[in-house]
């Protein structure tokens, strides 16, 4: 069973698919939680609903997190409602539509940049003081099980987290010295969110399907609450010499 330090973890992007997952994990571990979220206002109501009903108190933040201003506004919001932000849980990220690098137009490379590493980035260059000033913090990234084998198409995915990956690597090395820990989760085929969306526009088809499986050891897609206990791990007491190390929950694809 994990246990967690005083204060709540704040996951970005904890509203979504695979994040409504990770913060329900959270909130059945123990931690109470402040979800930002940025179009989805119902949704996050409802998973804030649900860690309540579990006796954990829960939060819901608004923020764009290209908005530098909107990311330290959100911060602020959860600190003064739980007094304490022990872990940060980085989920925030745009559909990435299934395209060849060659195909990929230079505004949506952008975007998937200025959301998930330069949104990343304003969170931590904010947050570290605060986790500083209270006796250390972990901070938790979402990468992508195609750091280890290419997914055709899904390049811009596995380029912005493998950014993410290098950032992980330096506040581990810079902020270890403050009690500040951070690891990375790689997520592998989660049946939740993009999957569905992806299917449901037609970018992922039967053929896709079939391919995928033909990597994976264990022959099933991963669920939201699989990536939420390599989360929980990675910020609990437990992990507390863990540091500037990823875990790949995925199937075992590519091995």
């Amino acid at each position: 069973m994990a246990t967690f330090p005083q204060g709540c973890a704040l996951l970005f992007g904890g509203s979504g698919g695979i994040g409504s997952g990770i913060s329900h994990v959270f909130a059945q571990a123990g931690a109470d939680i402040a979800v930002v979220y940025r179009s989805h206002a119902a949704r996050a109501g409802q998973v804030a609903a649900s860690a309540q009903a579990l006796g954990r108190r829960a939060t819901i933040h608004r923020a764009d997190v290209t908005q530098a201003e909107a990311v330290h506004a959100a911060i602020d919001e959860a600190i003064a409602a739980h007094g304490r932000i022990h872990s940060a849980i980085w989920a925030a990220g745009p559909l990435v539509n299934q395209r060849y690098l060659t195909a990929t137009p230079m505004e949506e490379w952008r975007h998937a940049f200025d959301v998930e590493v330069h949104g990343f980035l304003t969170m931590a260059q904010y947050l570290i003081p605060h986790m500083r000033d209270h006796g250390g913090g972990s901070f938790v990234t979402l990468g992508s099980a195609g750091h280890n084998w290419w997914p055709a198409r899904d390049g811009m995915s596995v380029a912005v987290k493998a950014s993410n990956e290098q950032l992980v690597q330096g506040i581990a090395k810079e902020e270890g010295r403050y009690g500040i820990r951070a690891n990375s989760v790689l997520v592998g085929v989660i049946d939740a969110g993009q999957l569905h969306e992806l299917t449901r526009q037609g970018q992922i088809d039967q053929r896709w399907v079939d391919n995928t499986y033909r990597l994976l050891c264990l022959k099933r897609w991963g669920t939201a609450e699989e990536i939420g206990h390599a989360c929980a791990f990675f910020a609990s007491n437990e992990a507390a010499y863990v540091t500037g190390q990823r875990i790949s929950v995925s199937g075992g694809f590519g091995v």
